[in-house]
């Protein structure tokens, strides 16, 4: 190139994971892959007939030349700021959150010239990166309703997760000339008070739906915090704090005890029964 002009007869080198597109006059001409073009009418049938060339005009022209990566942008971060609400098939309704990465390449570099970066010299990936973020965040919820699973089971099978999403994002970068290379979830968790519901859930599912044993599994949970707080020596907290009374088993008609949240009337005295005298029989 001379004075920015290109020779007619020259060579365009195009590198491996490279693309060069021609615009000229702000209309797009030609597009080059990877390898050594010669830059002769006959190799720029696009360009040559919007600038009608005769096939003998050799003469210098002067056109915008634009290279764009085709690799893969790797390690591409996402992850939601705050919980989203999802419908699902078991607890009707979550609050989930999640984050992993993803990876994307230029695929049409035509479309992504005429909807992403336009006329400027230069379009880097920290320039795009926040708006594919979002838009992986605005379908993490349509990918989940699109595959029928339940949050739990998308918990256990995180890569089931990611290529839902996946399949869901496909269309939506398809539109800005991208594919989707790779979508991973590293995480996918409910926020605190959600999970301690769902720990109680799981704990129920150990007793078997007993109610019994559930309140045996829950006092056993408890007992290790509430004895922390009678080791410190506090304020009468720990056990009794917690409202929790030991009993002692007494023999049958010895005395005993019973605990109430308001007074109670005094227990009633168990009488032996008393053997029936016989009655004289009537003359």
């Amino acid at each position: 190139m001379r004075d920015m002009e290109i020779q007619n007869g020259g060579q365009l080198v195009v590198r491996e994971s490279q693309m060069a597109m021609f615009v000229n006059e702000g209309q797009v001409a030609d597009v080059f892959g990877a390898g050594t073009h010669k830059l002769v009418t006959q190799n720029l049938p696009l360009l040559t007939n919007l600038k009608h060339w005769d096939k003998l005009f050799e003469s210098p022209f002067k056109s915008d030349v634009y290279f764009f990566s085709t690799r893969q942008q790797l390690d591409q971060k996402w992850g939601t700021p705050q919980p989203i609400t999802i419908r699902d098939a078991e607890f009707g309704a979550v609050r989930l959150r999640a984050f992993g990465n993803y990876a994307w390449r230029i695929v049409d570099p035509r479309l992504f010239y005429t909807e992403v970066s336009g006329t400027r010299e230069s379009y880097l990936v920290g320039d795009i990166e926040g708006q594919l973020r979002g838009l992986v965040l605005q379908n993490i919820s349509n990918a989940i309703a699109a595959s029928g699973v339940a949050f739990l089971d998308l918990a256990a099978n995180q890569t089931m997760f990611a290529a839902a999403l996946a399949k869901q994002l496909e269309p939506e970068f398809a539109k800005l000339g991208l594919k989707v290379e790779q979508v991973t979830v590293q995480n996918l968790s409910l926020p605190e008070d959600l999970q301690k519901v769902l720990d109680q859930k799981i704990g129920m599912g150990m007793v078997g739906g007993d109610m019994g044993k559930f309140m045996q599994y829950q006092t056993a949970q408890a007992i290790p915090e509430m004895a922390k707080g009678v080791g410190a020596g506090g304020d009468g907290g720990g056990l009794a704090g917690a409202g929790l009374v030991w009993a002692r088993a007494w023999p049958w008609g010895r005395s005993w005890r019973r605990t109430c949240n308001r007074p109670c009337s005094p227990a009633p005295r168990l009488r032996r029964p008393q053997p029936r005298r016989a009655s004289s029989p009537r003359t």
